[in-house]
């Protein structure tokens, strides 16, 4: 016997580049504070956090609560790539369900340095040392480009290759995050573009232009979990419940494929995908809204298919059909997702989870889904760890 875990609050603040944001002990707090409002609970009675950033030193958790409050709580610092923020909430519904506590904390904060991804260390062995020499063999390396734009370009071209898609498809995914953004204050770049402005912006890793490339940037996001027996004892918003919850980690198969897709995660996003369908008894086709893992449009291509929510070698249909937007089977990325909100690696699960709650709570303002009921979250981080969450309106 499980208790239920509702998402009783949720807060965010805006998104911004690097050159501007505020320090992530001041971000951290002021996502946490929103949070904690809209629950409508003081921080003393949050049980347990987890705190989820990348860059960033040892207790950097501790940093940004204690400016909340100081109540003594067990706080868990946790780095997990991209995959961070979902990881924080898969941690504190697993101890709302297990009984060890009943009102959990998940927050998610990020500093970013402006330009590329790269590694904080140079001194020791990289954790994606594997990943790299993998694709190395499959794909060769060019020096002078992002490497993680070499990773999620390359699965987009093994893709292209099988399926003989256009280029202008992985375009088409940009242009809808814009068009998405531009109804979120909390995004980044919230100007629309066009498919030719997309296709023309300079190439970074064929076939990603650098408008298909999310953007370095610095935020938080935070949410309150609580179980069924603590919301109801309080008296508190019930409308949003965690109906099923998977992470998965890489197999022999991320090593052993000559394909990038695999490298980059495609098999944990279909095996964490059918493990929540499974669990939950909810299938894609009963999914309304979406939040998933963009950080190229290649990735988010070739997760419509790992998600179940077309058949594969169906995605280029399924964008080209407008099934991916408002008036299609799914809205994805109603957000602007990182492409267009923008991707602070601690946060972005957070602020995944914070868009749905607003969307299943019909609270999204201009950008909501007209009745939706069922929400799903996708959280991908190379390296690795995928986390795939099902909300439901209660």
């Amino acid at each position: 016997m499980t208790n239920k875990v509702f998402v009783v609050g949720v807060g965010m603040v805006p998104f911004m580049k690097p050159s501007v944001a505020r320090p992530y002990t001041d971000m951290g707090p002021g996502a946490v504070t929103l949070a904690l409002k809209d629950a409508g609970l003081s921080y003393g009675a949050i049980q347990q956090a987890y705190a989820s950033y990348v860059f960033g030193d040892s207790a950097a958790g501790q940093a940004v609560l204690y400016k909340v409050g100081l109540s003594g709580i067990p706080i868990f610092n946790l780095n997990n790539y991209c995959a961070s923020g979902s990881s924080a909430i898969f941690l504190a519904r697993q101890a709302i369900e297990s009984g060890v506590a009943e009102c959990v904390l998940a927050v998610g904060f990020e500093q970013m340095p402006p330009g590329a991804l790269k590694s904080s260390f140079t001194d020791r062995p990289s954790p994606v040392a594997a990943f790299a020499d993998r694709m190395r063999s499959i794909q060769g390396y060019e020096d002078g480009i992002p490497r993680a734009a070499q990773f999620f370009g390359g699965a987009g071209r093994a893709y292209m290759e099988e399926y003989g898609i256009a280029p202008e498809t992985f375009a088409m995914i940009a242009v809808k995050a814009r068009r998405h953004a531009a109804r979120n204050p909390n995004a980044v770049f919230r100007d629309e573009v066009t498919l030719e402005e997309v296709m023309v912006s300079p190439t970074v890793f064929h076939p990603m232009t650098r408008l298909q490339c999310c953007p370095p940037t610095c935020g938080a996001a935070a949410a309150v979990l609580c179980s069924d027996v603590f919301a109801r004892k309080h008296g508190l918003d019930m409308r949003v419940v965690i109906k099923a919850q998977s992470m998965r980690t890489d197999t022999p198969v991320t090593f052993e494929s000559h394909d990038m897709r695999h490298v980059v995660g495609y098999d944990m996003t279909a095996s964490s995908a059918r493990d929540v369908y499974e669990k939950s008894g909810i299938g894609p086709e009963d999914v309304d809204v979406v939040e998933l893992h963009d950080c190229f449009t290649a990735n988010e291509l070739i997760t419509y298919e790992g998600l179940g929510l077309t058949p594969p070698g169906t995605a280029e249909r399924f964008i080209r059909d407008g099934e991916n937007t408002y008036g299609g089977r799914y809205v994805v990325n109603p957000s602007g997702g990182l492409l267009s909100k923008g991707h602070p690696l601690g946060a972005t699960g957070l602020a995944q989870c914070v868009e749905l709650v607003w969307q299943l709570r019909g609270g999204a303002g201009a950008r909501q889904v007209e009745g939706a009921r069922t929400a799903l979250q996708h959280n991908l981080g190379l390296g690795g760890a995928c986390v795939v969450t099902l909300y439901q309106s209660a």
